[in-house]
């Protein structure tokens, strides 16, 4: 690994001078689980490496009924997964933390450390489209927010510019009568990366669906919100016919390709099977509160 810097701010703004003073030649890290392999392979090679475990804003977990959860870019997964007022109110989310390696890198990685690191397959960012998640970003020009189905724009790129920081995760709170769901296909063990990735929730009204929103993973360059199957939901019985039209169009909205995990054939296929099973746990969940 070669030479760097290492610098670990304690507030936010110490942190955003640092980015600002070395631009591109900066990396924040949190738990190191995907930028130090990174940095060992050469893909990376920071010059400045900045540790933001230690800012207050980034390792905060605060839920409030009214206006939703404020979730810190560097809480470990571990604290997400095992949170008993995340795991009441953001089920689907926490089973996605829940995913991600052994326990010892759920003690490492953070939620917001699995969105920056851009990959298709992350297991959280379908669960963060599902739940309307938005991206609270930090920078020498101010703050921004963006939509997480929005954030990653290729495989490992995502729209933070240099000097910027993803200081947390912005979730609306859940309605009455609405839960979420995340279910993935790996081919061998709990800790392979996702042949496909679904995140669900939905919002109930007796029997028909108010609201619903579909997030998809691993089945394209970036990760998914499936608008039109979300959409062909709303004001309709939650039966076979709905699963079955929302299936289709999540499969419609994929566009995988072939590799040594699944061919593309297959991908659309379980696409459409996950969607199908993440809507009817969500829905299940919906129906109990």
């Amino acid at each position: 690994m070669h030479a760097f810097n290492y610098e670990a701010p304690s507030t936010l703004a110490n942190a955003l001078k640092i980015m600002k003073a070395h631009g591109d030649k900066a990396r924040p890290i949190c738990g190191g689980t995907d930028l130090l392999i990174q940095m060992r392979a050469g893909v990376r090679q920071p010059e400045f490496v900045v540790d933001i475990k230690h800012i207050k804003e980034m390792r905060e977990v605060k839920f409030n009924a009214k206006s939703g959860l404020r979730l810190g870019a560097a809480v470990p997964c571990i604290d997400v997964a095992e949170n008993p007022e995340m795991r009441r109110h953001y089920p689907g989310l926490t089973e996605a933390a829940h995913l991600i390696g052994s326990l010892q890198i759920q003690n490492r990685a953070s939620v917001g450390g699995n969105l920056c690191n851009g990959s298709p397959a992350a297991d959280t960012t379908p669960a963060l489209i599902a739940l309307r998640a938005r991206a609270r970003i930090a920078g020498p020009r101010g703050e921004r927010e963006v939509p997480v189905e929005e954030f990653v724009v290729s495989p490992g790129r995502t729209v933070l510019k240099p000097g910027e920081l993803l200081v947390q995760l912005l979730i609306p709170a859940p309605a009455a009568h609405s839960s979420d769901a995340y279910l993935r296909f790996i081919p061998r063990n709990e800790m392979d990366i996702a042949v496909v990735g679904v995140g669900a929730s939905v919002t109930l009204s007796g029997d028909t669906v108010k609201a619903a929103r579909i997030g998809l993973g691993a089945v394209a360059a970036t990760p998914l919100f499936a608008d039109k199957a979300s959409e062909s939901l709303i004001g309709n019985k939650l039966d076979e016919n709905a699963l079955a039209a929302a299936a289709r169009l999540a499969s419609e909205k994929a566009s995988p390709i072939d590799d040594m995990r699944g061919t593309a054939e297959y991908r659309n296929h379980v696409t459409g099977v996950l969607t199908r099973r993440a809507l009817t746990l969500a829905a299940e969940r919906a129906r109990k509160l």
